[in-house]
């Protein structure tokens, strides 16, 4: 390995005592590669085979914790026991190849998609004629929660070594937290405080979950987006104060969601600083932080985390189409590295079915393809 390199495989303790072999994470990504009924899939199988060599942590796709809050097909699911074979073999699977394995615990909200719902309605913390959302039930909000605890339950169950709580781009938790979709006048919605009620509970109930096991060496995470763009939307401001709650939770790290690692602050902050650096400080310390966004060389990876912003870096797009990425670095082969998909090599990736069909397309939400020089950038 080059040794200008060494940093990003630094070991790292968590405050829980466990030790993160070094500081690269696979980033949570949509595979569309699961059964229809949730359970581990032969394109998800493929996907997840040998993308965690070599990795600290590997966060897996977003995980539906209850019926009615699908927001993709082909998305994992931890509803149920009979679920727990599925999920015991996906754990299996990523510990085998020597990383942490991170389940994220998921609900679409008012982003689910209708025809995956088996007839369920769609809630959210406010209903939404354009998606066709209701406004939960305060006994709907408690089995939400409650759902949140069971899929967590679920995970220790099936040897995960921790679940990451997904409050971040714009799904169920974030839907409570920002006054843009949250309308509520009832204890969950209205002041700040209130909006923060619905996430805080939810961290409250996998940290219950997690003492009812005895499993002190289980990881809770938590991600969040910083910002939204509409006007009521949330704001660094408002970012700044979850973190103020978050961190004085026995969590063991946060996560940025971010399309960009440089992207600088919208309102709510000095706009001349970058967001990243802004929440790092806000954190003060008390947790270490993921950091992500549009990195895809190793020089680009080591750039990141030598700004000092993120204990952590996550990797998204780059491995999607770098497998190997984080044993390519280690084994002095960064040169190697691609940064673009080649649509006519797909036996070269471990990608399947609509995910590669959606690479074929030049998903916005994907890798850029070979020859396309205008790179996506939303959020994975």
């Amino acid at each position: 390995m080059n040794p200008k390199f060494n940093p990003l495989f630094q070991s790292y303790i968590l405050n829980n005592q466990v030790e993160i072999k070094n500081r690269l994470v696979v980033a949570p990504m949509t595979h569309f590669g699961s059964n229809p009924d949730g359970t581990l899939g032969e394109a998800e199988r493929e996907f997840i085979s040998n993308r965690a060599q070599d990795m600290g942590m590997f966060i897996l796709a977003a995980t539906l914790v209850q019926d009615g809050g699908k927001a993709f097909p082909g998305q994992p699911e931890a509803i149920r026991a009979a679920q727990l074979p599925s999920l015991k073999a996906t754990a299996d699977i990523i510990k085998a190849q020597g990383a942490k394995a991170i389940l994220q615990l998921h609900h679409g909200g008012k982003l689910a998609v209708t025809e995956l719902l088996n007839g369920k309605d769609k809630i959210s913390a406010s209903a939404d004629e354009a998606t066709g959302t209701r406004a939960a039930s305060k006994e709907e909000i408690h089995a939400l929660i409650d759902a949140f605890a069971n899929a967590a339950d679920l995970a220790i169950q099936a040897g995960f070594d921790g679940v990451e709580i997904h409050g971040a781009n714009n799904y169920l938790i974030q839907q409570f937290y920002s006054a843009h979709s949250n309308r509520r006048t009832d204890e969950w919605g209205g002041s700040r405080e209130n909006r923060m009620r619905f996430p805080l509970a939810i961290v409250d109930s996998v940290l219950a979950v997690k003492a009812k096991h005895g499993k002190d060496d289980f990881i809770v995470g938590y991600r969040f987006s910083p910002e939204e763009p509409e006007e009521s939307g949330l704001t660094m401001e408002d970012t700044f104060a979850l973190i103020d709650a978050l961190k004085d939770k026995a969590l063991q790290y946060l996560h940025i969601s971010l399309h960009d690692f440089y992207k600088k602050a919208r309102r709510g902050a000095d706009t001349n600083a970058f967001r990243m650096q802004l929440v790092h400080d806000r954190i003060g310390g008390k947790l270490p932080l993921i950091g992500v966004g549009a990195l895809f060389t190793a020089e680009q990876i080591l750039a990141a985390y030598n700004t000092g912003w993120a204990e952590f870096i996550a990797l998204g797009k780059t491995v999607m189409i770098n497998p190997t990425i984080a044993t390519l670095i280690k084994t002095g082969r960064e040169a190697e590295i691609v940064t673009e998909l080649d649509p006519n090599k797909p036996d070269q990736y471990g990608i399947k079915g609509l995910l590669w069909e959606l690479c074929v397309k030049g998903s916005p939400m994907l890798p850029p393809l070979k020859g396309d020089k205008n790179w996506h950038t939303v959020d994975i």
